[in-house]
């Protein structure tokens, strides 16, 4: 209640004072210590005109010394496509932001400055940090203003694909160009010949996200005809893999007999649904945790919701050029594509397909069952439903979880030590709702009613779709207050939060009502 009082306070405030490609393959990282707010100068670009601001540079691996890495976010001009550049927030001045490469189990320290005219943070997004360190303008820290920085150290437990973005004003900052890629490498190093991350997004070419959150102050009768009660993102008319759209992303080479990973991640807000040609490939890891005894499947979509990562795996046995390509009918779609290009001359005829009707790949029935940490049938001390949904409250679209917006929903209430079983239920009649817990991975026990099959399938954000049902089960073993939320930040600012609240914990911060915190 305490911390529901601060937020809505927080949240009065801001409203009165409110007046905001490449390739990466092949790469490595380091790690350390501490949390503490520093002053530093304020870049001479921040708010002043395009003609002012530096290009961005290709994304490349942070580097640091001693296991310890800073990022400053700053403005930079950005070019989308050939025709189409904006004024973009980067991360290091990158889009996306350069790509953390840590090793699991070892301490790291990054430094965030902000040189922007906003307040921003960083959510470590998938990492099981401590509480105060995952980056959530008042709820675990206060949001880092301009001219300040903040010092976030943590020890990757689990090795895998993640990614890190703003959590302050997460709309308007993320569709800027706040995110990035995060690797934390294994112990026991994996004989990988390619490696090669594609951080998936979306633009509006006009780079206004204004008129999209407007676009949810409407009243029923304004809406789409077809899906009254859903939220368009038409929009988002330009979609990009690396910073990138169209031709002007590179191709990713490789040479004959080579074991490439793809790891996809996707940092926008929509869904998109990847297909390689001309090769046998494998899901080996969704959001970071491995698939047991995956098996190999041609010509099939892999969907990917925003929040989620899926490392997919193929051995190059095919030399030529093929296609690894975004399907679907968005203005957007046909730039979301490249090519898997052989270094040895080879000739073939491969042609984009973006359009077919292909199956989708299912991770219920996918891999080979084993032991797993819960079942369905065992007992809980918690069982919890959230039922999400679209609604129109005051001629205002809404997102709801149990029929209430944050910062009014129910939160679920813990005890260290606890088993948690949460029923998610998608009553929206059109809009998905990829939902992301914070501080904890879960496993999904059914969907729909259906116990999983194969693997069991460990995940931070499970994809939702209307009418859908899915239980899933976790430990509350990291006290602290986490949100759990919808991945399309749309949905989330506009009601679809609530968190995870263990009993008796306190946070280590005071709130600043002055900060501007915004955490969503």
């Amino acid at each position: 209640m305490k911390m529901k009082i601060t937020i809505i306070t927080g949240f009065l405030l801001l409203l009165l004072s409110a007046c905001s490609a490449n390739q990466m393959g092949d790469m490595e990282g380091m790690d350390h210590s501490s949390t503490n707010k520093e002053k530093t100068g304020q870049n001479d670009e921040t708010s002043q005109g395009t003609q002012n601001l530096s290009s961005t540079k290709a994304p490349a691996i942070l580097k640091g010394e001693n296991n310890e890495f800073t990022i400053t976010a700053k403005e930079a001009k950005h070019q989308l496509t050939g025709d189409v550049s904006l004024t973009a927030w980067t991360f290091n001045g990158s889009v996306p932001g350069d790509q953390i490469r840590i090793k699991q189990g070892e301490e790291v320290k990054i430094k965030l400055i902000n040189t922007l005219p906003d307040p921003v943070t960083i959510h470590w997004h998938g990492i099981t940090v401590k509480n105060n360190m995952d980056g959530i303008p008042g709820i675990t820290q206060n949001a880092v203003q301009p001219g300040e920085s903040f010092v976030y150290s943590f020890t990757p437990k689990d090795a895998g694909t993640y990614m890190y973005h703003t959590h302050q004003d997460g709309v308007k900052q993320m569709d800027k160009g706040l995110a990035g890629s995060l690797i934390v490498e294994p112990v026991q190093p994996e004989k990988l010949d390619k490696d090669f991350t594609l951080v998936l997004d979306e633009w509006m070419s006009d780079g206004d996200s204004s008129s999209m959150m407007e676009g949810m102050n409407m009243s029923m009768e304004s809406n789409e005809e077809e899906n009254p009660m859903s939220h368009s993102m038409d929009g988002y008319d330009i979609y990009t893999i690396n910073g990138k759209s169209g031709k002007a992303i590179e191709p990713f080479k490789v040479k004959e007999g080579d074991k490439v990973r793809i790891r996809l991640v996707n940092v926008g807000f929509m869904s998109h649904s990847f297909h390689l040609h001309g090769h046998e490939v494998k899901v080996v890891a969704i959001d970071g945790q491995s698939v047991n005894q995956p098996k190999g499947f041609k010509d099939e979509l892999v969907s990917i919701a925003p929040g989620e990562r899926y490392d997919l795996e193929f051995t190059a046995d095919n030399p030529g050029e093929w296609y690894l390509e975004s399907h679907g009918n968005k203005e957007g779609t046909k730039g979301m594509r490249t090519k898997i290009q052989y270094e040895q001359p080879a000739e073939n005829s491969d042609q984009p397909n973006s359009t077919a009707n292909l199956p989708i790949f299912d991770y219920t029935t996918y891999g080979k069952s084993k032991e797993a940490s819960f079942t369905l049938d065992q007992t809980y001390d918690l069982d919890y439903t959230m039922n999400l949904n679209t609604e129109m409250k005051e001629h205002k679209m809404v997102y709801t979880i149990n029929d209430k917006v944050f910062p009014e929903t129910e939160n679920i209430q813990v005890e260290e030590g606890d088993l948690v079983k949460v029923r998610l239920k998608n009553d929206s009649m059109a809009d998905d709702h990829p939902m992301h817990l914070h501080g904890h991975f879960f496993q999904i026990l059914s969907k729909n009613g259906k116990p999983l099959t194969g693997s069991p399938v460990i995940k931070d954000t499970v994809n939702v779709k209307p009418g859908d049902e899915y239980v899933i089960a976790f430990k509350a073993d990291n006290p602290g207050d986490w949100l759990f939320h919808c991945h399309d930040l749309h949905h989330a600012s506009a009601g679809m939060m609530n968190m995870v609240e263990y009993k008796g914990f306190t946070p280590d911060f005071e709130v600043d009502p002055q900060a501007q915190n915004s955490p969503h």
